[in-house]
């Protein structure tokens, strides 16, 4: 059985051998223009240090916690660029003291119970795949410890509903355990963001996960019939129904609470049944403006492919998609109840109407059997999943290698998208001596998209991660300066916080305030995150 690294994405074993990585050096150094860097070794666990505890388990919390060494180390950091970079050269510095490794939702009462008593911060831990800071100690000075609070052994699917097409899963039930435990029952969630493999049915409500889904049910929030949370002030458990109009909704303040406001036990999910038919089709355009024009009009069509994502000639070009120049619409549509032919061809004709051709034709599976075939999806879709894989090596031959994404209106997004390149260029040559910035949509709505976007450049490895800081504070500056998010679909975590409490109301923070300090008394929640921490040594 493979074993998830204690440093990168994935599991280790798929860190490729120091040769690959050469030849991956060659590649990046011809695309930057720059000397192929030398490639690294990670720092081994077995040499990892960790400083010794400061606050001690007591005899009565031992079978559900641990303050072992390695268990420590794993659950340090989450999974961005910075996290990589420590775990890499070993820099595990700010371990958790404790993790919690609650079997029921009194286990959890009982360990979060002891840490008030003691002072000990809890970060709530999902797959551990954060990519803004969100399940990493950084606590205030007023704290004596800080505990991670596991999940892993609440992973159980309790109830499937087929009637109401529902089912009742614990929080720590990872996507593929989800989908196995679905797939007698004909029915998915469709819910397959890029850490599917490991991240968990609780982080996907705490964080407002994004599916990979481009359009109609894709959002974590879209699925979510009612959800249990554990906080200190009691039970948060919001009855299922299909809507209602009673107030602001429970749910929503659950969703997207990062662990700050509680500890979410378990949900109800909408789910469906499992797609048979599919169509899918790829669209060149000469240039990125006539493939935005595209874009929206699918959007606003009312025809919802499962897939409209965008690439513009750089994203194709890192994707492997199209080496030619050329933007890249992908199309798709799937459906468990009917063929979807008229749907791809209607779809089709309006790209082509912006200039748009399709050279590879359409592939089209009807009940399992397949018709034709366009493998520019196929690239696209294996290169979604690997590229966190990717990230462990650009770290490993030092380059720097991040994305960011956001979300605005249509009319809003060609000023964004040109301020947005120029601020993180500016950056990249003024920090890094030159880099490149490419852009996909992720996510396309009738009013707008989600634009995502990747940056590449040469690290210097005594100032990586100060380089990474002043680019991705350049991309954020320019996301606020032009009205769009901070985030789109990877939560705020400690990243974000500075733009975020720019981009909410006032009034708005202060109530969230007011939440935070009626449900969690003593702010022991994930402190930091979405509130600032009281205890913190700039509060």
């Amino acid at each position: 059985m493979s074993t998830r690294s204690h440093w990168g994405w994935g599991y280790a074993d798929r860190f490729p051998a120091l040769s690959d990585r050469r030849d991956m050096a060659d590649a990046v150094a011809a695309l930057l223009e720059v000397d192929p860097p030398t490639p690294g070794e990670p720092v081994p666990l077995s040499d990892v240090v960790v400083r010794p505890p400061r606050v001690a388990i007591p005899r009565a919390l031992e079978h559900i916690a641990t303050q072992e060494r390695e268990a420590r180390a794993r659950h340090t950091y989450g999974r961005a660029y910075p996290d990589l970079l420590r775990g890499f050269h070993g820099d595990f510095s700010g371990a958790p003291d404790v993790v919690g490794l609650p079997q029921s939702e009194a286990d959890i009462a009982a360990l979060v119970q002891w840490a008030m008593s003691e002072r000990v911060a809890v970060v709530p831990w999902g797959g551990g795949t954060s990519v803004t800071g969100g399940v990493e100690g950084l606590v205030g000075s007023g704290w004596n410890g800080v505990m991670a609070l596991d999940l892993a052994g609440l992973n159980a699917v309790l109830d499937v509903d087929h009637e109401s097409l529902s089912v009742r899963v614990q929080a720590g039930c990872k996507g593929p355990a989800l989908e196995a435990a679905l797939a007698p029952h004909g029915l998915t969630l469709r819910h397959f963001p890029q850490s599917f493999e490991f991240s968990t049915v609780g982080g996907w409500v705490a964080t407002r996960a994004g599916g990979h889904f481009a359009t109609l049910y894709t959002h974590i929030d879209d699925l979510v019939q009612s959800v249990r949370m554990w906080t200190p002030a009691g039970v948060w458990d919001s009855r299922r129904l299909p809507g209602s109009g009673a107030g602001p909704s429970p749910d929503r303040l659950a969703i997207g609470s990062e662990g700050a406001l509680g500890v979410i036990t378990e949900a109800w999910l909408r789910v469906r049944p499992r797609p048979r038919f599919r169509a899918a089709a790829s669209v060149h355009f000469a240039d990125f403006a006539s493939g935005v024009a595209a874009a929206r009009a699918v959007s606003q069509s009312g025809l919802y492919p499962a897939n409209c994502r965008l690439l513009d000639p750089g994203e194709a070009l890192l994707n492997g998609v199209a080496m030619d120049g050329s933007s890249v619409l992908l199309l798709a549509f799937e459906s468990a109840d009917h063929a979807l032919d008229p749907w791809i061809e209607r779809a089709l004709a309006i790209a082509k109407a912006q200039g748009g051709t399709c050279p590879d034709g359409v592939r089209i599976r009807n009940d399992g059997v397949t018709v034709a075939r366009d493998d520019a999806a196929g690239s696209w879709r294996q290169a979604f999943f690997d590229a966190p894989y990717m990230q462990n090596v650009m770290v490993s031959i030092g380059v720097l290698a991040d994305t960011f994404e956001t979300a605005c209106t249509w009319a809003d997004f060609p000023n964004l998208d040109a301020a947005v390149r120029r601020g993180v260029q500016r950056a990249l040559d003024e920090h890094c001596g030159g880099g490149r910035v490419s852009c996909r949509f992720t996510h396309v709505y009738p009013d707008g998209p989600a634009p995502y976007y990747t940056w590449l450049a040469l690290g210097d490895p005594p100032r990586a991660l100060e380089q990474w800081q002043h680019v991705k504070r350049a991309a954020s500056d320019a996301l606020l300066a032009h009205g769009a998010t901070i985030t789109h679909h990877h939560a705020v975590g400690r990243t974000h916080m500075p733009w975020y409490v720019q981009q909410r109301p006032a009034p708005f923070g202060a109530a969230l305030a007011a939440a935070k300090r009626a449900v969690d008394p003593e702010g022991v929640l994930n402190p930091g995150v979405l509130v600032p921490d009281r205890y913190s040594d700039d509060s």
